[in-house]
């Protein structure tokens, strides 16, 4: 009988590098807080392939991260990389048992994992988020993953993938919320008319976001909306406010703190997601539990989800969005679709 310590190994592109971090792939940072929570026997290794830009091991509430700084190791020194990941996983397996791998993406995080998987008899199960399920992702085809080693986060990635890559992931765990971060809601004050949350990137789409405050404007002169997040697309979409002379009415607020976040979306009566291309964004999970009514154009699963209200184009969003503003009758009530503990359970049943 093994007597080493017990070990699921998680593999992640991305990891805050400190504790106060939280707006860093809060999906990532909720899920393993709460493996913790649940299985407080079993040690949790995290491997962090991109970020943080270090490579000396830290801790992270607690639990050991060894970061490698992908983003210095192109080209060339792929191998070097790859090689240092493989050599971590031997050093770990050295030390424990480990009882799974569990990657976040199906790109080199899953690939690392299928084949250390494959070559010591370990299981190992990847968590398809979102952009991974594109056909677009070459690295499906060198991965070769099995139907079984695949979790989808949606029903639409499922199909997705299934589309795009031949294959049809075997189980669908949805992304999840943890109720207890939430700040207290003091009142039912909705002072924010519309809120968008996420990295100012072209994929996000928010020079549409511009487009559709700036129709709204002559229904409801006074409309306020604000958005959470930065990123390369930042000056464009500044200009583009500028240039609908939208300074009173349009508000962009930076990075904040996670918190911060659900505490604008408890005073929201709308939470627009523009993505032309979504998993399952925790954001509007979030958005739905702070008691914002989401409006996308993605349809994350096969029934409907209170609240979230699915349109096809631009325009009928920006009339959705008027039907909901205008109607003194909406209920702003906290809608909770999924818990991240029992997101979690549902994953460590299949390494059990």
């Amino acid at each position: 009988m093994d007597s080493r310590p017990k070990v699921l190994v998680v593999l992640t592109p991305a990891f805050p590098g400190n504790e106060s971090e939280t707006h860093w792939v809060p999906t990532q940072q909720l899920f393993v807080k709460t493996l913790k929570e649940l299985f407080p026997g079993l040690q949790v290794r995290i491997l962090s392939f991109y970020y943080p830009y270090q490579t000396a091991p830290y801790e992270w509430h607690g639990l050991p991260v060894t970061p490698f700084n992908g983003t210095a190791q192109r080209k060339m020194r792929r191998l070097s990389f790859y090689t240092g990941v493989w050599q971590a996983l031997k050093s770990i397996r050295q030390e424990f048992d480990i009882t799974g791998l569990f990657s976040f993406w199906c790109g080199e995080c899953a690939l690392m994992g299928h084949y250390f998987g494959k070559r010591y008899g370990i299981r190992h199960y990847c968590w398809l988020c979102g952009g991974d399920a594109m056909a677009a992702n070459k690295l499906v085809k060198f991965i070769r993953p099995l139907p079984g080693e695949l979790i989808a986060m949606s029903d639409f990635l499922v199909n997705e993938f299934e589309k795009n890559h031949g294959i049809r992931p075997g189980y669908m765990i949805p992304n999840a919320i943890d109720p207890g971060v939430f700040p207290p809601l003091n009142s039912e004050v909705r002072d924010i008319d519309i809120l968008g949350a996420g990295s100012l990137s072209p994929l996000k789409r928010y020079d549409l976001f511009v487009q559709i405050i700036g129709s709204l404007r002559q229904a409801h002169p006074a409309i306020r909306a604000m958005q959470c997040g930065e990123g390369g697309d930042r000056e464009k979409i500044e200009a583009l406010i500028k240039d609908a002379d939208l300074g009173d009415h349009f508000s962009l607020l930076g990075e904040k703190p996670h918190r911060e976040v659900l505490g604008l979306m408890q005073r929201t009566k709308v939470f627009l997601h523009t993505s032309g291309y979504e998993g399952f964004g925790v954001v509007c999970l979030e958005a739905l539990y702070a008691g914002a009514h989401v409006i996308s154009f993605s349809k994350p699963l096969n029934r409907d989800i209170p609240h979230w209200h699915v349109v096809n184009d631009a325009e009928e969003m920006t009339r959705k969005v008027s039907e909901i503003l205008s109607d003194t009758s909406v209920e702003y009530k906290p809608v909770l679709e999924y818990t991240m503990q029992d997101t979690v359970q549902a994953v460590m049943e299949l390494f059990e």
